[in-house]
């Protein structure tokens, strides 16, 4: 935000071109194998195992960050095995939006 003391930096460090962000969605009616389809049908955004790069990746967190917890304390943080975590980069939004649109639809959610 312009209000934050380090505005000024992040904005010169993404040149003028906006900000990134870390999302997370949950895929209605999804299971892990499901989720992982929906990943691997993605085109622009870039599986991973961690969140740190200027370009879109994606992550199951059931199978990553929060793999030491049992499904009942995923659940009971809210993390299910549809959960996807995106970490949005430096792409145009429209490409990472169309992206995300023709994975769900190729992988059939």
């Amino acid at each position: 935000l312009p209000s934050h003391p380090q505005h000024e930096q992040a904005r010169r460090l993404f040149h003028g071109r906006g900000f990134g962000a870390v999302l997370s969605f949950e895929i209605a009616g999804a299971d892990k194998t499901a989720a992982f389809r929906f990943m691997d049908a993605l085109e622009l955004c870039l599986p991973a195992t961690t969140l740190g790069d200027i370009y879109t990746i994606v992550l199951h967190p059931a199978s990553s960050s929060h793999r030491a917890l049992s499904a009942a304390e995923r659940a009971e943080v809210g993390i299910g095995d549809g959960l996807v975590r995106l970490s949005v980069g430096i792409e145009d939004a429209g490409d990472i939006i169309g992206d995300l649109e023709q994975a769900l639809q190729s992988s059939g959610l």
